[in-house]
């Protein structure tokens, strides 16, 4: 297969990548000033996220200038038309790890990535509610990501002074991902099991309420009662679908396999901000336990995604 077929059928998934990457990258921030680390890993992963970004946003644009109609197909498919939201989140999730190094780069990605992200969340509700071809079948976690990927604005929306802009975003993402756990709940309760290539998007239930929990204390600056709630309920997810453990190893791999990555260095951020909190070594000890794990899961899906590009086992024609 030539370069230009590759280019053809690059996935809109790929942008999963940066969210983990980022993810990562704030988790170890935080870390390093919360558990008072002598080491700045963060440093190095900024300018891997940094490049990764810029490659994939590279990648997908020439695809968007050369196969126009393959983009269009995307945008009109009940599953992937989720991740075009992956790009606005890239930016905001890329404006968190600017913040504390250029200001004026995280304003202007946060400010970029806000208004597309509402963009995405307006046009993706817009053809669930017009919809003529969407059956419950096509809901899976993945959902989530245009709606809920709201709540990521107040991360470094508050440190950006932008307090009643952040609440806007927050109360939509906090609202619809009540609605949609419903939803997702209600297909794997009582429908068909979700197709292996879309287990790992599982993972992503843990994000809402571990991102919520980081948004509201950020808006608030306290860790009152709902803040708990959202923290014990995106705790209480982790531990449901670690669990399960022996079942998402035997899946083959997917890029959805990205979907392992941020959802759990949103819990690990979570768990790191509580334990800055109230000073409890459990928390402290927790925080260690899922910075290793999603540290690890990242370099196994880096190695995955790199001998996957070796053998040109991805951007292939589905069938």
């Amino acid at each position: 297969m030539d370069n230009s077929s590759r280019i053809q059928h690059f996935p809109i998934s790929f942008f999963a990548i940066v969210m983990g990457l980022a993810g990562l990258t704030i988790a170890w921030e935080k870390a390093q000033h919360v558990l008072q680390l002598g080491f700045n890993m963060s440093g190095a992963l900024t300018l891997i996220v940094s490049l990764v970004f810029v490659l994939i946003l590279a990648m997908y644009l020439t695809k968007l200038v050369t196969f126009r109609d393959e983009v269009i197909k995307e945008l009109n498919h009940p599953v992937k038309l989720n991740f075009f939201a992956a790009i606005s989140i890239s930016l905001i999730l890329l404006s968190v790890v600017f913040l504390n190094i250029s200001h004026e780069l995280a304003l202007m990605l946060w400010m970029v990535g806000s208004v597309l992200q509402l963009v995405f969340t307006l046009y993706v509700m817009n053809a669930w509610i017009h919809h003529e071809h969407y059956q419950i079948q096509h809901s899976n976690p993945a959902w989530f990501i245009p709606v809920v990927g709201n709540v990521l604005v107040p991360i470094s929306g508050t440190g950006l002074g932008y307090f009643e802009i952040s609440w806007f975003f927050f109360s939509i993402g906090m609202v619809f991902w009540l609605v949609l756990l419903t939803i997702i709940m209600n297909r794997v309760f009582f429908h068909n099991p979700l197709p292996a290539k879309l287990m790992p998007t599982f993972f992503i239930l843990i994000a809402p309420p571990a991102v919520g929990f980081v948004a509201y204390v950020k808006l608030t600056g306290d860790i009152d009662a709902f803040a708990r709630v959202l923290y014990y309920i995106g705790l209480f997810l982790t531990l449901l679908l670690l669990t399960q453990l022996r079942r998402f190893v035997k899946i083959q791999f997917f890029l959805s396999w990205w979907a392992y990555s941020f959802p759990l260095a949103a819990i690990t951020i979570a768990t790191l901000v509580m334990y800055s909190s109230n000073g409890i070594p459990a928390f402290a000890a927790l925080s260690w336990v899922l910075l290793s794990l999603v540290s690890l899961v990242v370099v196994m899906l880096l190695y995955k995604t790199a001998k996957a590009i070796s053998i040109k086992g991805i951007c292939l024609p589905e069938d």
